[in-house]
């Protein structure tokens, strides 16, 4: 410090005298110890950072998982008409290509087609139809309680636990309860339907052209108060109808 004067020094020298301005700058500034930082964090500061990480992600997670939409509730639903179909959709026309895939379908369940020698029986073929999907088939009522809805015929557009949503021929969306309802479809046999008919054509099928070897089955409601998805993991017995 030749020549020049330490700031500190000289603040002290101001509040004390000379000796101890000095005693006190020699023990305070000149020797005071520095305490180094060590260059590796030990275990216990590697540990904490994790958890740190951890509890920072899961404050994370559960904020995107309150911000994530909830699905709608059964209300929410029947308010907003999510499964409503508008008018201008409600035309027979518009399913014909529907009913003719999904004959494409029950065909493959049961193992017809053409060309094959398919024997179908109500053992082997009633627990497929059961379970089978029957958005798109043509159902006729044959037996109701209410008598109005005897032979309404149409494609089947909705099919919940307790109704199935028919269109009819003449553009009318019919809703009709399974309980004490027996419905009626026919599958055709692949190689029996009309010359001319092809299954790949926007084309109605018409009674005609299903033939005379048509396989005839018949659903009673109320057995059949299932949703379409929950019948496909569903296995049916055979029990006797109290109906019958």
């Amino acid at each position: 410090m030749a020549g020049t004067s330490h700031i500190a020094l000289d603040l002290l020298k101001r509040a004390h005298p000379p000796d101890t301005a000095l005693a006190i700058f020699t023990e305070k500034v000149l020797h005071k110890p520095l305490h180094l930082r060590p260059s590796s964090p030990e275990p216990n500061s590697q540990d904490a950072r994790a958890r740190r990480r951890l509890q920072r992600l899961r404050k994370q997670e559960k904020i995107r998982r309150r911000q994530r939409p909830k699905p709608m509730s059964a209300k929410e639903k029947r308010i907003t008409g999510i499964y409503e179909i508008p008018k201008e959709s409600q035309k027979y026309a518009i399913y014909v290509p529907l009913y003719r895939m999904w004959l494409g379908y029950i065909w493959e369940i049961l193992g017809m087609g053409k060309g094959k020698q398919s024997w179908v029986t109500a053992q082997g073929a009633g627990g497929k139809i059961a379970s089978a999907d029957f958005h798109g088939s043509k159902l006729t009522v044959v037996r109701s309680t209410c008598v109005s809805l005897v032979g309404l015929k149409g494609i089947v557009v909705r099919d919940t636990k307790f109704t199935f949503q028919i269109i009819t021929e003449k553009n009318e969306l019919k809703t009709i309860p399974k309980n004490h309802t027996i419905f009626e479809f026919h599958i055709p046999q692949p190689d029996a339907i009309a010359e001319g008919t092809d299954i790949t054509l926007n084309k109605d099928i018409s009674d005609e052209d299903l033939g005379v070897n048509a396989l005839v089955f018949q659903i009673h409601g109320s057995s059949f108060e299932y949703r379409a998805v929950d019948r496909a993991t569903k296995k049916f017995k055979q029990r006797p109808l109290p109906e019958l």
